[in-house]
């Protein structure tokens, strides 16, 4: 078993109105000898916008921002942006988020060059209603049931003309380039799916999606697996390289008498071909367990969605119970060699 330390909350909620009912699900990353904070910021509505600090160390908060540093500027983000992640290559810092109109949710982009001017660039994921899903891969195999449990329904969302599409969330790029090409994770519940390689975020057309559905299986990277994660898993914080892999931290979801609980779980893809997972921990990385976890805006909840390393310690950071975000640690490589061992073993 892994020992993880538990640092606590490192960032609350403020009467500032624009995150008074939350903070949480935190983008992050270290430049220099700053560590930069987007987080997601929930005002009454569950309206959400994207604030900004910056910590002095991994678990002081040194600056903070009075206002949002991203907001809704479109109806397909009208009711606010969720969950951002961040990475940085060939001069330019990518951050993911999910747009919300009230009906789809639906990964986008914004891009900066030096992380104060922003420029979006839409959703990056399919618009696809699950209909359409149903008859791009119906002939490629078997696809779970689940991704009818989980997707038919958001047909009853449809209203006044509106498109609904299926949810497509947690889109979390690779922090370089692998054989010059843009790889990037994704999440139509309960699996998590992978986009292996475009040369340009641009190639991702209505065209290549109908492709990539009537090829579905091979691009799902990894489904639920253990009883800790037995209702969906999703992509967490940006992939970190290791001389063992891509180390992978993401959600687990399992469903309980008291609802869904979430925990941080680890796995690991392949260097090269990170379509390919070689490993993953056969038990929860860390779960709800504290007071700050199980009890908030939603209770029993662990959402990792950040990380850095800092000489051989991972600090995580993650949303807690879905109203703040708080940080856990663990030693990289101890986290690599277990996972190495059950690839071994298993």
């Amino acid at each position: 078993m892994i020992t993880v330390t538990k640092h606590g909350v490192v960032l609350d909620k403020t009467a500032h109105t624009f995150e008074k009912e939350g903070v949480l699900n935190p983008a992050v990353i270290k430049v220099g000898t700053v560590i930069h904070m987007f987080y997601r910021a929930v005002t009454k509505g569950n309206y959400s916008t994207i604030g900004y600090c910056t910590l002095s160390s991994p678990t002081e908060v040194a600056s903070r921002s009075d206002v949002p540093i991203l907001f809704s500027e479109s109806e397909f983000e009208c009711q606010g942006l969720e969950d951002p992640r961040i990475v940085y290559f060939d001069g330019l810092y990518y951050m993911t988020y999910t747009a919300y109109n009230g009906n789809n949710a639906l990964g986008a982009l914004a891009t900066s060059p030096d992380l104060v001017d922003w420029t979006k660039h839409g959703a990056i994921v399919p618009k696809i209603s699950y209909a359409d899903f149903k008859h791009y891969t119906d002939g490629t195999g078997s696809i779970h049931e689940k991704y009818a449990r989980f997707n038919a329904y958001q047909k009853s969302h449809e209203h006044n003309g509106m498109h609904v599409y299926m949810w497509d969330k947690n889109v979390v790029i690779f922090p370089r380039k692998i054989e010059k090409k843009i790889y990037f994770l994704h999440r139509i519940k309960p699996d998590i799916q992978i986009v292996a390689g475009v040369l340009d975020l641009n190639e991702l057309t209505n065209e290549f999606w109908q492709n990539y559905f009537l090829q579905f299986l091979p691009h799902i990277v990894m489904s639920p697996k253990f009883p800790h994660e037995v209702s969906y898993i999703g992509a967490g914080c940006p992939p970190i390289e290791t001389k063992e892999g891509w180390l992978i931290i993401y959600h687990g979801v399992h469903d309980t008498i008291d609802g869904y609980v979430y925990c941080a779980c680890a796995a690991l893809l392949d260097i090269n071909d990170p379509s390919i997972e070689l490993s993953r921990l056969p038990y929860p990385l860390f779960v709800p367990d504290q007071s700050w976890e199980l009890s908030g805006e939603v209770n029993n909840v662990c959402f990792p969605t950040g990380a850095i390393i800092e000489y051989d310690r991972l600090y995580i950071y993650y949303g807690a119970a879905d109203e703040r975000i708080a940080v856990a640690s663990v030693s990289l490589t101890e986290l690599t060699q277990e996972l190495k061992y059950y690839q071994h073993s298993h």
